[in-house]
């Protein structure tokens, strides 16, 4: 993804909305948590009963192991956004963003952000909820189009996913970065999921497209059973 931080897409509209921000601490309370494996099945654990600080926040799937950033960068929060603070913070290009969000009469949005056990590999997932599924394709396709992807691969239960696994210089000396992603709509939800990995250069990374795939599989289905 090429935004700040990488995620379920629906449309965002940019004024005229609440003031609702990222948090660290909120969240998704009710996320599923899945053993992210290749042959994952159906997730481990149920979605929490507590009620969810957003409507989103129980539609989530992170893979079992993988934990919240201890002191997140602003773009590494879980929490529910709105257009302006993902704008502010998510956005790598707002004022292209701001035009699809309002074209998509974008709703509300969430982001879980995990990292693994060894803090190798960063996960994150965001949902945008759009004013129908003709503007959420439309926000996917604009989102989509503003990145180079590099090689597609198939996601076994999520034909249509459009997805992406390169490896990339990093921002520092000797560094490269091992990047998968995903991205499918459900109804008038875009997903968006990503895994980043970062190493030497001569590490020899490579696109973790099997936990893309589980999960990515068990997040559609989570969301086509909550859409109706």
């Amino acid at each position: 993804m090429r935004r700040a931080a990488p995620s379920v897409a629906a449309v965002v509209t940019t004024v005229l909305l609440g003031s609702t921000v990222l948090t660290g601490c909120s969240s998704d309370a009710g996320a599923v948590t899945t053993n992210g494996g290749a042959g994952a099945g159906a997730p481990s654990a149920p979605p929490a009963t507590a009620e969810p600080a957003s409507t989103l926040a129980g539609l989530i799937v992170v893979p079992a192991g993988y934990v919240k950033a201890g002191s997140p960068d602003p773009d590494q929060l879980t929490g529910p956004f709105d257009a302006e603070s993902y704008l502010g913070t998510l956005s790598s290009t707002p004022s292209e963003d701001r035009a699809l969000l309002l074209n998509a009469s974008f709703i509300e949005g969430y982001q879980a952000y995990r990292v693994s056990a060894d803090k190798k590999k960063r996960f994150t997932v965001q949902l945008f909820k759009a004013g129908s599924k003709a503007k959420a394709r439309g926000l996917q396709q604009g989102f989509w189009q503003q990145d180079s992807h590099s090689r597609s691969f198939a996601i076994p239960g999520v034909p249509e996913a459009m997805t992406d696994a390169r490896v990339v210089v990093s921002g520092s000396a000797n560094r490269s970065e091992a990047i998968a992603e995903a991205s499918f709509v459900v109804g008038a939800l875009v997903a968006e999921i990503s895994v980043h990995q970062t190493g030497e250069v001569t590490a020899d990374l490579v696109p973790d497209t099997a936990l893309i795939s589980s999960i990515a599989k068990q997040q559609k289905a989570l969301l086509t059973r909550n859409s109706g």
